[in-house]
């Protein structure tokens, strides 16, 4: 089997998540407000809840595979059809041990809306504010509320919501993207012929593991991101 098709049933996306080499202060400043906020304590009133989305490629067999036998393992041929992509959305409270994943057929600006509507009114109706992280792209921003809402809707979701970003080449701070990775291990190994078929993996996926109460202890804190990531860190200047 040639290296490519080895390679198609490992995780479609591969990011590379680089710290910046030197002194930046907007890294900083973002990557200090993520860590302040993991450090609160569970409030159910007032959540923090992490947001990432990721891309699939949807792949079709083109042959029948050879099912296990005595001795023998299932066979699959290497050969495949593409069968487009979809988008992977990953929300994760992680003091809850609660995860969900929406699949859509994009990521715009309007899927993102319309993912934080239903994460506001339906996940988390009974709690006064959502405490957000994700990262800064974007779509997702307040304004998209605006571009697929009319203005009082957007301004109710809009109070209910409070944003923060991680810094931009700072994913690795944003814990949804731990989740992502168990969920692309765990549930994209394997090829996925279509959508309907995604979004029912996806769902079987975290509904087990919300009930198996799976929680990220994250332990980065900003004293140690003070000593581990001094170089970027400006130098005071004293006028």
């Amino acid at each position: 089997m040639e290296d490519a098709k080895k390679n198609e049933l490992k995780p479609h996306l591969r990011k590379c998540w680089v710290i910046p080499p030197k002194q930046n202060a907007a890294f900083v400043v973002n990557m200090e407000d993520v860590l302040e906020i993991y450090k609160r304590p569970y409030d159910s009133a007032i959540p923090v809840v992490c947001m990432d989305e990721q891309p699939t490629q949807l792949i079709k067999e083109t042959r029948r595979k050879i099912a296990v036998e005595p001795g023998k393992v299932e066979r699959v041929d290497y050969e495949y059809e593409r069968n487009g992509t979809a988008a992977n959305f990953m929300f994760t409270e992680p003091l809850g041990s609660w995860r969900k994943v929406d699949v859509r057929q994009r990521k715009t600006s309007i899927d993102w809306a319309y993912e934080v509507k239903e994460l506001l009114d339906k996940d988390y109706a009974g709690a006064e504010k959502v405490i957000l992280i994700c990262d800064n792209l974007n779509t997702d921003k307040s304004a998209s509320l605006y571009e697929a809402f009319e203005p009082k809707e957007a301004r109710r979701l809009a109070e209910r919501l409070e944003i923060h970003y991680a810094p931009k080449h700072g994913s690795w701070l944003n814990v949804a993207e731990i989740e992502l990775s168990v969920f692309t291990k765990q549930c994209l190994d394997r090829r996925i012929p279509d959508m309907a078929t995604l979004q029912q993996e996806a769902k079987a996926w975290y509904r087990e593991r919300n009930i198996n109460q799976k929680a990220v202890d994250w332990q980065f804190t900003t004293e140690d991101a003070r000593i581990k990531l001094k170089r970027l860190y400006p130098q005071n200047q004293m006028l």
